[in-house]
């Protein structure tokens, strides 16, 4: 088992999580975060740290997509192993459903 970070993160990119995360399996990209699923050792520790809570167990159903794009974008993105502030339309985004479909960018950090 292993976590991974879901459609509430886009548009919000909250990092405690980054902050707790004992193997530093969090990648970063132009508006979320992702988890390494061959590095996470499933600690948990992540989880109850994301404002959004949209860091879930890979055991809940219908989490294919975010497992599949949770380990594409953790082999292109850059590795994060400190917090920064989150996004400012943060507060504005967080809750809003279907994010993915209308505001993922697969674009690293940097927009590039």
């Amino acid at each position: 088992m292993t976590y991974v970070v879901t459609d509430n993160c886009i548009k919000c990119k909250y990092t405690d999580c980054v902050e707790v995360c004992p193997v530093d399996c969090f990648y970063e990209g132009e508006n979320m975060l992702v988890i390494n699923p061959d590095e996470c050792i499933d600690c948990g520790v992540c989880e109850p740290e994301c404002p959004a809570e949209a860091i879930l167990p890979d055991t809940e159903p219908g989490l294919e997509k975010w497992i599949e794009l949770n380990a594409e974008y953790a082999a292109k993105w850059p590795n994060i192993t400190e917090k920064k502030d989150a996004l400012p339309e943060a507060p504005e985004f967080d809750g809003v459903k279907n994010k993915l479909e209308t505001h993922f960018s697969p674009n690293g950090p940097d927009g590039a």
